[in-house]
């Protein structure tokens, strides 16, 4: 069974859509990743930090889905990662009103002993020195190193940026984030000039508009499932990291065939995701109806053509 690292963010929450607002709910990268990853039939593990104020049903209900918990430091007397954030009336824009790193300010990743030989290494959006400090516990390279970040590190990060993203094989940033990094307004180029800084794959989320994966010369694209709903767009990204690389961690295969079924699935479980506040939709998310979405999927996607 192969084994997925997941370093990321386990948080508070607190979100206000046009359909609604929570209070302080489980929120945080790392706990949308793994969420995701165990639907698949892997071995997966969070590396993290959270204040004793973490409540234990969190921590149960993903051990529940047989996700390690071993890495995730608790600081006793310590806070954890609380973000706020109020979405306009298009869902596709945001204010942040509140971030709290807490915790996350002294965060040291210690990667558990028996994850030193992950085959898959997902690191999730956190400041570059802890997604390098992770690489650098591994015992062998892994397989793949997928890296998500964001455009607050390349305005303040820029050069411990640029180190992560020459050890890693896929980059997973949207559009927007893509087009900042290169100063490329066209897709391509942009995806492009990445591959130049290292990465092998590029992959591009655009989010109601699906995503791009890049390699070389081939490029795919992946609809977005059209939904009825969509109450909260939070986590989404990171849900859809989360299927990427579990999918690619059962698999053990990473070629550019592989990585379009991988694209597809981690579509596939974003589409779950927003239909509900936070994580509520995928901690109660059942295998039917994975699987009748992914037929979705292909009936949208497919079709025949007559070439003369």
């Amino acid at each position: 069974m192969g084994k997925l690292l997941i370093v990321g963010t386990m948080a508070f929450d607190a979100i206000e859509t046009p359909f609604g607002k929570t209070g302080r709910i489980l929120g945080g990268a790392g706990t949308f990743i793994g969420l995701a990853a165990s639907q698949f039939k892997i071995d997966s593990a969070i590396v993290s930090v959270v204040g004793d104020d973490f409540p234990q049903s969190y921590m149960d209900l993903l051990a529940d889905r047989h996700i390690d918990l071993s890495g995730v430091e608790v600081v006793k007397g310590g806070k954890t990662f609380y973000w706020a954030g109020k979405y306009h009336n298009d869902l596709n824009s945001r204010d942040t009103l509140v971030t709290e790193l807490n915790t996350l300010a002294d965060f040291n990743p210690v990667v558990p002993k028996n994850f030193v030989d992950a085959d898959v290494v997902m690191l999730g959006n956190l400041h570059p020195n802890i997604q390098l400090s992770v690489i650098n516990q591994m015992e062998e390279r892994p397989k793949l190193i997928i890296l998500d970040t964001m455009n607050f590190w390349m305005d303040n990060t820029w050069d411990e940026l640029m180190e992560v993203v020459k050890k890693i094989d896929v980059i997973t940033i949207n559009d927007a984030e893509a087009r900042q990094m290169t100063d490329e307004y066209s897709l391509v180029k942009a995806a492009a000039k990445i591959q130049e800084m290292g990465p092998k794959y590029v992959v591009i989320k655009k989010g109601e508009h699906g995503a791009l994966l890049f390699h070389e010369d081939q490029i795919f694209f992946a609809p977005a499932l059209p939904l009825e709903e969509v109450f909260d767009p939070t986590g989404a990204g990171d849900t859809f990291a989360g299927g990427f690389a579990g999918y690619l961690t059962e698999s053990g295969n990473i070629s550019f065939e592989s990585m379009k079924n991988a694209i597809i699935h981690g579509s596939n479980l974003a589409s779950f995701c927003v239909e509900r506040f936070g994580t509520e939709r995928m901690v109660n998310l059942p295998k039917h109806e994975v699987e009748a979405r992914l037929v979705q999927f292909r009936e949208l996607t497919q079709f025949n053509i007559e070439l003369t």
